[in-house]
């Protein structure tokens, strides 16, 4: 979660070159804005996704670990 959102980016300084000047131009506007979060929202979600994921498998291998070495040291699971 280390990226920033970039006010910045190519589309964003295009589309803040040239104002709308009519009720098309605005819509026209507005729906590219809204494209863009859209597409920088989904990125940011399907990362937070992927790192839950991610803990998610490590702490089952931490489990599985901490099993192992207790099956090895002779001492018995608790109950969970």
């Amino acid at each position: 979660m280390d990226e920033q959102f970039d006010t910045n980016d190519s589309e964003t300084y295009q589309s803040s070159l040239t104002d709308p000047q009519n009720v098309k131009e605005l819509y026209q506007y507005a729906q590219n804005l809204l494209e863009s979060i859209q597409t920088k929202l989904q990125n940011m979600s399907d990362k937070i996704v992927s790192g839950i994921d991610e803990m998610g498998n490590r702490i089952d291998d931490l489990e599985k670990n901490i099993g192992d070495i207790m099956t090895q040291a002779g001492v018995e699971e608790c109950e969970k």
